[in-house]
């Protein structure tokens, strides 16, 4: 399961979901300004504390890294 841990405000977060969607991405949207524990856990497995991170099964994104997001989910290959 891909997940976006993201905040409403952020840009970046909103151009990286529209990307998964106009992609037929299914992802999981983690909102941390309204849980705390995920904001922890995002910060323990990223070691940022920025939006977007991306949880592609394992691996993790830090921001709108369309050439990785891309290898791994295969778009456009």
């Amino acid at each position: 399961m891909t997940k976006i841990y993201s905040t409403p405000t952020c840009v970046y977060c909103k151009t990286l979901k529209g990307y998964f969607k106009k992609n037929d991405i299914d992802f999981e949207d983690i909102d941390i300004s309204k849980d705390e524990s995920q904001l922890q856990k995002m910060i323990k497995d990223s070691g940022q504390m920025t939006v977007p991170v991306v949880d592609i099964d394992g691996e993790i994104i830090v921001g709108f890294d369309k050439e990785k997001i891309d290898r791994l989910l295969k778009i456009g290959q």
